[in-house]
């Protein structure tokens, strides 16, 4: 029986980061829109964020063992080579019991076996690169892919096939522009009179961001009507709640945001890394930004994501090296003094998105397993 003949299913391989895990949401909401009738499935870790985020998107989260390798540590190299087979045993097991029609992967160690056992079972899959620089996963099952979905042109150099790539840039959810202003406000459990600082330095927070704005945020006295939500990650939390206890303004800290959608909708400014995730939704709701690229990421590729914007007028940028207390308040007292170039960082940011991604994406998967635009458009 045929795809188009029965209930599609498709199986999601997702895990670890929010950059892998919000493009597979993003992707499988997409997909449920266009085929409300199909069955999705996610495949991730018993660790990551999915076991948060994916739940909460509505779809079923399965999960495997596998684990990454780490460099220097025999011991740890022999449990991940474990891990790994038993993750190719358990993913077996899975896909025999989902039977995908199709299976999409969005890097991370989880794609690897999910993938190429998908692969060699026959099934259709698909792979979605979020970064400049790819994986090193992706880019070993870009060899037996049928589609890669890169996000930037210049991935393409990095990839030994070509003939299968599609630049379809970074798929996100559609409730990130979708939100209402004043409701949010209220969720988030902000004054909607006051200006908001947000600040966050990924799912699991920066240290060096951290610091730096619990340096300066005793200093930040000239800005008038002004609150911060911050997210530090666990780690960081109960010391940047100490930190702050003697700041005269409402600072609100959270080890985690599970609604960051909420966040970008009553941001003034946001202060945050420059992972291409980030960059894809701060473009998306036009949100004015400092950036703070992460300076140990894979061929530094966030400040290449970052730089981007800044020749571009669309964003600031600091360097983690220049981060200090001093630095980050005088940027943001000047961005909040001058409503004028605000906006503007936010209108040029919102040219630069593309905010049809997850369509381009789910409409190029279609033709995979030969669907028309009728069946669910």
């Amino acid at each position: 029986m045929t795809a188009s003949a029965e209930r599609i299913r498709l199986l999601v391989a997702a895990g670890g980061t929010g950059g892998h895990v919000y493009p597979g949401v993003a992707i499988a909401e997409e997909w449920r829109r266009r085929h409300p009738d199909s069955e999705v499935v996610f495949v991730g870790t018993g660790r990551g964020l999915e076991t948060k985020v994916v739940p909460q998107a509505g779809f079923p989260l399965r999960t495997i063992g596998v684990r990454g390798f780490p460099r220097r540590s025999p011991f740890g190299m022999v449990r991940a080579a474990w891990a790994l087979l038993m993750s190719l045993v358990q993913a077996s097991r899975l896909i025999r019991e989902v039977k995908p029609h199709l299976v999409v992967g969005t890097g991370g160690y989880v794609s690897g076996p999910v993938v190429l056992l998908a692969r060699l079972a026959g099934i259709p899959v698909a792979i979605q690169e979020q970064n400049s620089v790819p994986g090193s996963t992706n880019r070993w099952l870009s060899l037996i892919a049928d589609q890669v979905h890169i996000s930037f042109i210049e991935s393409r150099n990095y990839f030994r096939r070509r003939n299968n790539l599609k630049v379809s840039g970074n798929p996100i959810r559609r409730s990130l522009v979708q939100q209402d202003r004043d409701s949010a406000y209220s969720v988030l459990g902000l004054d909607p009179s006051r200006r908001t600082l947000f600040v966050f330095g990924g799912s699991r927070g920066a240290r060096s961001i951290n610091h730096a704005v619990a340096g300066a945020l005793p200093l930040l006295t000239g800005i008038p009507d002004l609150q911060v939500l911050w997210q530090t990650g666990e780690e960081d939390r109960a010391e940047m709640v100490e930190r702050v206890k003697g700041v005269r303004f409402p600072v609100r800290v959270v080890a985690y945001l599970d609604t960051i959608e909420k966040a970008y909708a009553v941001a003034d400014l946001v202060i945050c890394r420059a992972g291409a995730m980030t960059i894809a939704e701060i473009t998306a709701c036009g949100v004015p930004a400092i950036l703070v690229p992460y300076p140990y990421a894979t061929h530094d590729h966030q400040t290449h994501n970052a730089r981007g914007l800044a020749e571009r007028g669309a964003a600031e940028m600091i360097a983690d090296r220049d981060l200090t207390a001093e630095e980050l308040r005088r940027r943001v007292e000047a961005l909040f003094r001058d409503e004028a170039r605000r906006r503007s960082l936010g209108r040029k940011a919102r040219a630069f998105a593309r905010t049809d991604a997850a369509q381009r994406i789910v409409l190029s998967l279609e033709s995979l397993l030969k669907l028309g635009t009728e069946d669910g458009a």
